[in-house]
This record gives C-alpha cells, sequence and structure tokens, in this order.
C-alpha cells in the first residue's frame, strides 16, 4: 500500500500563488507517476498535471503556463506551483500515485481562490 499526504492548499486572492506538496509512502517501485487533479461540485475529476519518475510531464490546457509541476524523486515529493490564480481554479485538488498495478489518491486539498 501507498499511502499520500497533501499540504498547500488554501485561501488566496485572484492573481497569488499557492504551491501543493505531496510526500508517497509505502511501498514505492522506482518507475511511477505523480500527479494532482482537481473536482468541483458537480464537476467530474480531471487531470491538472503530471510527472513521470523520468521526467515527463502532462498539462491541462487551462493551467499551461500558469502551473509548474515538479517532483523529488529521492523524497517521493511531488509539488505544484500554481500562480496567476484565477477563481475557476477553485476545486480540491487530489494527489494522485501511479505504478505498475496500482493508483493511489490523497484525501484532497482545498483551495479556493476568491476576493
Amino acid at each position: 500500500q501507498v499511502q499520500l499526504v497533501e499540504s498547500g492548499g488554501g485561501l488566496v486572492q485572484p492573481g497569488g500563488s499557492l504551491r501543493l506538496s505531496c510526500t508517497a509512502s509505502g511501498s514505492i517501485f522506482r518507475f511511477n507517476i505523480m500527479g494532482w487533479y482537481r473536482q468541483a461540485p458537480g464537476k467530474e475529476r480531471e487531470l491538472v498535471a503530471r510527472i513521470a519518475s523520468g521526467g515527463n510531464t502532462a498539462y491541462a490546457d487551462s493551467v499551461k503556463g500558469r502551473f509548474t509541476i515538479s517532483r523529488d524523486n529521492a523524497k517521493n515529493t511531488v509539488f505544484l506551483q500554481m500562480n496567476s490564480l484565477k477563481p475557476e481554479d477553485t476545486s480540491l485538488y487530489y494527489c494522485n500515485f501511479n505504478q505498475p498495478g496500482k493508483n493511489y489518491w490523497g484525501q484532497g486539498t482545498q483551495v479556493t481562490v476568491s476576493s
């Protein structure tokens, strides 16, 4: 089993920044993908960004140029730097950890962008 601990959510003004962190522990395989998804009330969960252990990344079109995903493989930690935040970014953000045969989710951290 893999456990995920998320941090960094909060309330910010439009145009502000937040940095999310997620650390995985447990039965970690060398090759894995870590990422962030978000789900707002009444909406389906959607990919925000993801990064493989080798460094390959993918972003949702809505966050390209504003968000940056990175990771520390030695610590099994993924980061999401969120800049120029918009009210439509308001959502519950979930950390995701994927390795061969298994997919794990964090409990979610709330991000609210409001004036």
